[in-house]
């Protein structure tokens, strides 16, 4: 949407995409560039770590204090990572967590079975593994260690050993290691906090409570979640109880959800109330208008997302990566039961105990509940699944000490590094496979979710195209918009490169903004009743700088259209109940801004040029060949 007939340079974006509907495609290239920056600094660690180990330790031992009048909280540099730093990471955790529940695969709520069962899955058969190769043994109380995925890390390693692979595999891992991720902070939580102290418990627990209550009241201000947030986790750490569990409460109470069209309208409303009178009062006004369109859940995942993700989360690894690799704990490691058991648990444990759980669930329901997904990508969503990097290091450091920490480091990087080679193998394997053997394993034959929430009609919407297309394409369009006017040449070149593709057009004007596009919407459906609906169109999307009546009649007359007729239907607005049907569909599908593109059902979100748009309609067809 926009603001002016004017368009911002060409971004090849859907508004859709500008206001981070749904982040996965954000969150994963920012996933895979974090990937690489994390492995950087876990290199550096290492390197430290063996050039100087006295400084290395010194700096990571340097106590900082933060005093408050009489109080004060003295922690030092790690410590300040791990529990303080890393609350960030686990509360953008939980923020992804919760948009996927409430915009993404989850908000089916029969999707949550499988997911669930796998994750627990692949969190048992490790711990098994692991107790196995300790039990009895003085190291059985780290079996936490081997049991959780870094969800970051693995997102970003998959998406560099395995490109182009279906964005459902990735959502699926998304919700198996959020899960997970579930699980170890109830286990740092109960198992693995320190004495606990019950008054400061109590007391964040209520200023959690609060927490709630405030935001039951629809308070807007970040100050005093922020505020409320630093006393809950200094209550937290008070109480002996680890304070990151309070990130991840922060993240599942913040609620994602589309930004409603009457939403935008009231926000469009404000602005150009400011814009008449520019006042500090309206500024404040229409930047709170702004921010109230976009839920909060969307807000705090663009501002702290990229925090987490280039800065804490490698600042980790710096901080816990560093070994001493000596001879002496090379010979170790190959008879010790800690590095053997983390490293047997994450590269065998984590893709038995996913792919097993997943491949039970299947057949115990008769195929009812099973992965959306093919066997293929299921295995290397679960070998992945073996970089347990940054929480059980972080369980590590609270679970060993000394040689034991030592052994226990080892392990871990040893099987993140396992778990992507025979990962990147894994798929490598499978790009040898004959295409429609390859398309099945990769993308299986589960039926997807459809966002578009009225079908297409071919007795009723405006169709170019074979109607037998394996691809439908529908945009919701504004013909005074001029981002569809900048995506219409992509639209025609992929319907003229791509001749098996069905293409529907549905009105969104966007009374708010373009005073002209429903009249323009109007005028469309006033030339197809004479049949020249597409030639229209082309005219409008061609011409959006002149949308008057006047400048409709004469395009009538270009197109040697009844005038007469075309008038009348102009003046009784013949239109205006289909186009009223339209909006009401694109209400129905969340719809709020234009170009929005579905492509077999499912939205399309990010980019729409040539090459994207092709991508997507190229895996839709094969998921469509597949299914049929």
């Amino acid at each position: 949407m926009t603001e002016s007939r004017e368009a911002a340079p060409f971004s090849g974006r859907t508004v859709w995409a500008w206001n981070l509907k749904t982040p996965l495609r954000e969150f994963l290239r920012t996933e895979t560039g974090s990937a690489v920056v994390l492995l950087s600094a876990t290199l550096v660690a290492l390197m430290w770590a063996n050039v100087d180990p006295s400084s290395y330790e010194r700096t990571w031992r340097t106590v900082l204090s933060v005093r408050i009048s009489d109080s004060k909280v003295s922690l030092d540099l790690r410590t300040w990572v791990n529990s303080g730093l890393m609350t960030f990471f686990f509360f953008v955790v939980g923020l992804e967590a919760r948009r996927e529940f409430d915009l993404g695969e989850l908000r089916d709520r029969r999707r949550l079975v499988l997911p669930l069962i796998a994750g627990v899955g692949g969190m048992v058969v490790p711990i098994a593994i692991y107790l196995a190769a300790n039990g009895g043994g003085p190291a059985a109380h780290g079996w936490g260690t081997a049991m959780s995925t870094d969800t970051a890390f693995a997102l970003g390693m998959l998406s560099l050993a395995a490109a182009k692979l279906p964005a459902r595999m990735h959502a699926y891992l998304l919700t198996v290691t959020v899960v997970d991720d579930f699980v170890a902070l109830a286990v740092i939580g109960v198992f693995y906090s320190k004495a606990v102290s019950f008054t400061p418990l109590l007391i964040a627990i209520l200023i959690f409570a609060l927490i709630l209550g405030v935001r039951a009241l629809g308070v807007q201000y970040g100050l005093v979640y922020a505020l409320l947030g630093i006393a809950a986790w200094v209550a937290m750490l008070e109480s002996g109880v680890e304070p990151v569990v309070l990130g991840l409460a922060m993240g599942l109470i913040t609620y994602a959800s589309p930004a409603a069209r009457t939403d935008l309208e009231r926000a469009s409303d404000l602005f150009r109330l400011f814009r008449e009178q520019p006042t500090a009062e309206l500024a404040r006004t229409a930047t709170s208008g702004l921010a109230s369109a976009i839920s909060p859940n969307e807000r705090l995942q663009l501002l702290y997302h990229p925090w987490t993700s280039y800065l804490i989360v490698p600042l980790f690894a710096l901080a816990n990566a560093g070994i001493t690799v000596s001879g002496d704990l090379l010979v170790r490691a190959f008879t010790s039961p800690i590095t053997l058991g983390i490293l047997i648990a994450y590269v065998v444990g984590k893709p038995l105990g996913i792919t097993g759980s997943t491949w039970l669930v299947t057949r115990l329901s008769r195929g009812r509940i099973r992965p959306p997904v093919g066997w293929v990508a299921v295995t290397g969503g679960g070998m992945i699944a073996g970089i347990g990097f940054t929480v059980s290091l972080l369980i590590a450091t609270l679970a060993f000490t000394g040689t034991e920490l030592e052994e226990a480091k080892l392990g871990i990087l040893g099987s993140a590094l396992a778990a992507s080679i025979l990962t990147w193998l894994l798929f490598r394997v499978t790009q040898m496979l004959p295409t429609r053997t390859r398309l099945r394993a990769l993308m299986g034959t589960a039926e997807g979710i459809v966002d578009l929430a009225i079908p297409v009609d071919p007795d009723r919407d405006h169709i170019r195209g074979p109607e037998e297309s394996l691809v439908t394409v529908v945009e919701y369009g504004d013909f005074e918009c001029p981002y569809c006017g900048q995506a219409e040449p992509v639209v025609r070149e992929l319907l003229a490169g791509y001749g098996d593709v069905r293409y529907v057009w549905r009105h969104l004007p966007l009374h708010d903004v373009h005073p002209h596009a429903q009249l323009a919407a109007e005028a469309s459906e006033a030339a197809a009743e004479q049949n020249a609906f597409w030639e229209m169109h082309d005219i409008l999307l061609d011409h959006q700088g002149a949308l008057t009546v006047r400048d409709l009649m004469r395009y009538a007359g270009e197109l040697e259209l009844d005038l007469e007729r075309f008038r009348r239907d102009l003046r009784e607005h013949t239109g205006a109940p289909r186009i009223a049907d339209d909006l009401e569909s694109a209400d129905l599908s969340s719809v709020s801004g234009t170009p929005t593109f579905f492509i077999n059902g499912r939205r399309h979100h990010g980019a729409y040029d040539i090459e994207t748009l092709t991508a997507a309609v190229r895996a839709a067809k094969a998921r469509a060949v597949i299914s049929a």
